[in-house]
């Protein structure tokens, strides 16, 4: 199985367009420099042959899915997995899952076969079924916005949409820059301060350097967890009540993504056993925010930025 890591963090986020286009190209040459390292010379060397990446592709992670799509690879994708609900043009190609056996696999004669780290600690005897049949199996997911925007360009490389992949990190990089003007005037003293929630019923949050806090801190928010710390590199992080209730009367917004991986309402956490000793919940400012727009690397975590800014600070206040 293969693993991408990610190169280390640089200067992305530029605020000129034209600049931000040069500082993409030569990324993206560094990016193919290190796939033709890291990967033995039969993976890099389907891609390059074929000349248009992976054509038979199976994405056992939303995200991949969702990014392939926005990469214009939706053709290339024969399959999905159980867990895929967006965009609508791909719903109806088959699903498929790690708890599956791999003769199902090998019988829709994929090419590559997407995962990310948590299925490959899961079904560790599949990929080496799928790896023995000659089928390509690639294991990414980025935590960090640094790591999101290789990851595009990853994609790109392996499905043939190199130049979609950096015109996607360009374009992402001038509308965010569109949306921190919206903040760059209001002193960071004055941001309100939030506990973002990740998984309610193990009271998690969000690692400081995760996709989520970014949302948050580029909406205008400051993250009061700023102490959380992940384990194995995850973007989930282990809080605590008793560390939640120590910032009792200083959170003054409760923000919680809410989806399969938090199944959570404001009553549920409103009526946890202590938490009226939190300020923002005894004044109400409970907020539910959908997950997969500030938890998934892609590009609608824009969308995710502009909903939880409008939170922070809402109109005619």
């Amino acid at each position: 199985m293969q693993k991408f890591t990610a190169p280390q963090k640089t200067d992305t986020l530029k605020s000129n367009t034209t600049t931000c286009d040069i500082v993409m190209f030569f990324r993206l040459i560094l990016l193919t420099v290190l796939l033709h390292s890291l990967f033995p010379a039969t993976v890099s060397a389907v891609a390059t042959e074929k000349n248009n990446g992976f054509n038979r592709i199976i994405s056992l992670y939303p995200a991949h899915t969702e990014n392939l799509a926005a990469l214009g690879a939706s053709e290339k994708l024969i399959g999905i997995s159980p867990s895929d609900t967006y965009p609508p043009e791909i719903l109806s190609k088959q699903r498929f899952s790690h708890h599956d056996n791999a003769e199902k696999f090998i019988a829709a004669q994929p090419d590559l076969v997407l995962i990310r780290p948590m299925v490959a600690r899961a079904a560790p005897q599949l990929i080496e079924q799928l790896e023995g049949a000659g089928i390509t199996v690639i294991s990414v997911q980025p935590r960090s916005i640094e790591e999101m925007l290789d990851y595009w360009l990853y994609l790109g490389r392996l499905s043939g949409r190199e130049h979609a992949a950096v015109e996607m990190v360009a374009e992402f990089n001038g509308e965010l820059e569109a949306d921190r003007k919206k903040i760059q005037t209001i002193a960071m003293e004055d941001r309100p301060l939030v506990y973002f929630e990740s998984i309610h019923s193990k009271m998690k949050t969000f690692s400081p350097t995760s996709i989520a806090i970014f949302v948050l801190e580029q909406a205008g928010g400051r993250n009061i967890a700023t102490d959380a710390k992940s384990r194995k590199g995850s973007n989930i992080a282990a809080y605590g009540k008793e560390r939640i209730l120590s910032h009792a009367e200083d959170i003054d917004i409760f923000l919680a993504q809410q989806g399969r991986m938090n199944r959570v309402t404001r009553e549920i956490i409103e009526q946890e056993p202590g938490f009226q000793a939190i300020r923002a919940i005894r004044e109400g400012s409970v907020f539910l925010v959908d997950e997969q727009l500030v938890s998934r690397p892609t590009r609608r975590i824009l969308e995710g930025i502009r909903i939880v800014h409008d939170i922070l600070y809402p109109a005619g206040k």
